[in-house]
């Protein structure tokens, strides 16, 4: 049974919450509120998210300052940002968001359908990557505990092409969204994000390719989840 990926949602207004929970409910996934950006820094201490929502406009610390203090830290810095903002300061301000890391910005009031498929995108990546590593670390343990040879070689053998072919969907839906990244903006803070992206799925295919028979180096280590 797949778990449930978290999605954390960062607003000072419990309506503009309220709202956000009715959009993405039909996503079944685990929601999590916060209702400023020191809360949500504390939730990012203990849960891993696929995706953040946050606000730009909060008293205190902004959605800026709170983006910021996220793409400082080692274990968050990965985890995509979708910036929503009731007030379209224009191209400037836009800029700013993908400069402190956003993957989107998004105006209100926007569209629940176009929202709703945005995130559903990133829990995808993010469930995939999961069960990427879960399989992974499987695969690591049979290698080392039965061998090459015999029923453990093969069922091992199986668990590597399996765990192949679902990298390559997950491969080629980030191509996908790396196009719907371009069409949507030409923002250097976009393009970045799409490197990123590509940089992480590349090394997760080394270090697959390396555990492949009769590949140097022995079993390789996947690259951290973020």
């Amino acid at each position: 049974m797949v778990q449930k990926a978290k999605i954390l949602l960062v607003d000072d207004r419990p309506e503009n919450l309220l709202a956000l929970e009715a959009i993405l409910s039909a996503l079944d996934q685990t929601l999590v509120r916060a209702s400023s950006g020191e809360e949500a820094l504390k939730a990012l201490l203990t849960d891993d998210f696929a995706v953040i929502l946050l606000d730009v406009q909060m008293p205190g610390m902004d959605g800026f300052e709170t983006a910021a203090h996220i793409k400082r830290r080692e274990r968050t810095r990965d985890i995509p940002i979708i910036f929503l903002t009731a007030i379209n300061h224009g191209p400037h301000h836009t800029f700013r968001g993908y400069a402190a890391g956003a993957v989107d910005y998004i105006s209100k009031p926007f569209d629940p359908w176009v929202l709703r498929a945005k995130v559903s995108v990133f829990v995808e990546l993010y469930t995939k990557n999961c069960q990427l590593r879960e399989q992974a670390a499987l695969l690591r343990l049979q290698l080392e505990g039965g061998g090459t040879n015999g029923d453990g070689g093969r069922e091992a053998a199986g668990l590597l092409a399996e765990l192949s072919a679902r990298l390559a969907a997950v491969e080629e839906q980030a191509e996908a969204l790396t196009k719907q990244l371009g069409e949507d903006s030409a923002d250097a803070g976009v393009v970045a994000t799409a490197a990123h992206l590509e940089r992480k799925l590349t090394g997760l295919r080394r270090a697959l390719d390396a555990l492949e028979p009769g590949a140097s180096g022995g079993a390789a280590v996947l690259p951290a989840q973020s």
